[in-house]
């Protein structure tokens, strides 16, 4: 008995230990950066991981360029804009992948999770093009436009896989009382979908939020420019003339509201992650 009391105790010794060592991992380069954004200039190369003093210039430097704010504002409306888009049209898609057996269907959701795969870089050059002949260069359309091309394939899969965990006799209740399609889904599935819709709209937005490739293409001027490049621009002429406590206060200034829509919906994004693995 105390044999397996002790294989027991020293099997928690080693989660737990793993947990602390995944979670440090995990931790400690934002908590850096929090520690470098709040040290004054003078005490930046100085090494320590302990809060000694709080200095607030460097963020009062990074609210003070209207660019930035400019920037804040930009990445604001597309990821909202692409999060609309993105879940209005896999809603729509998902419905009748999930829902509507027809010939192909397994390809086409082969083809769906297949776009997702591709890199970015691999299309920037004929989205680029595709841009310029739209007219949409230099504009939030733009961003708009390329976001929703590579967030799509995520949702719709997401989604299709959710919908398809729905009891098909809510739908057939809803059509026998005389509904069509379109109010099935808007009146009976939706509200049964919000944990999903919220796992991949917060998604979507996240990925919206740091996107930088297509920012930096797509965009020429700081009236039209995200925060992912706003931030890039802020570095010096050389390595050793990189203001880092700029750097580091606006990323943290960029995190931490991502960090608190996970914390505040992260019940509703486990349910969403894992409601496509269970039956039932």
């Amino acid at each position: 008995m105390p044999v397996r009391l002790l294989k027991k105790a020293l099997w928690r010794l080693g989660f737990w230990s793993l947990i602390g060592v995944l979670l440090v991992y995990a931790v400690f380069p934002f908590y850096y950066a929090v520690l470098t954004s709040l040290k004054p200039s003078s005490s930046l190369f100085q090494v320590s991981y302990w809060i000694d003093t709080l200095d607030f210039a460097n963020y009062a430097a990074v609210l003070e360029q209207p660019s930035f704010l400019q920037a804040i504002g930009n990445s604001l409306i597309v990821s909202v804009c692409v999060v609309a888009v993105a879940l209005i049209l896999s809603l729509t898609a998902a419905y009748a992948l999930g829902r509507v057996r027809f010939r192909g269907r397994g390809t086409v959701l082969m083809l769906v999770l297949g776009v997702s795969m591709f890199p970015q870089v691999a299309v920037l050059s004929g989205l680029f093009e595709v841009i310029r002949a739209l007219g949409l260069y230099n504009s939030a359309w733009a961003l708009i436009l390329s976001y929703t091309i590579f967030t799509l394939p995520f949702t719709v899969w997401v989604l299709t896989t959710f919908m398809g965990q729905l009891p098909g006799e809510l739908e057939e209740a809803a059509i026998m009382d005389g509904a069509s399609p379109w109010v099935a889904l808007t009146r009976v599935l939706l509200p049964l979908l919000w944990p999903a819709l919220v796992t991949t709209g917060l998604l979507a937005f996240i990925a919206a939020w740091n996107e930088f490739l297509f920012a930096l293409t797509f965009t020429l001027t700081d009236a039209q420019r995200t925060v992912p490049v706003a931030i890039a621009l802020i570095s010096g002429g050389s390595q050793h003339e990189l203001p880092w406590g700029l750097l580091m206060a606006a990323s943290v200034m960029v995190t931490v509201p991502l960090v608190i829509l996970v914390l505040v919906f992260q019940r509703r994004i486990v349910s969403g992650l894992t409601a496509g693995a269970l039956k039932g």
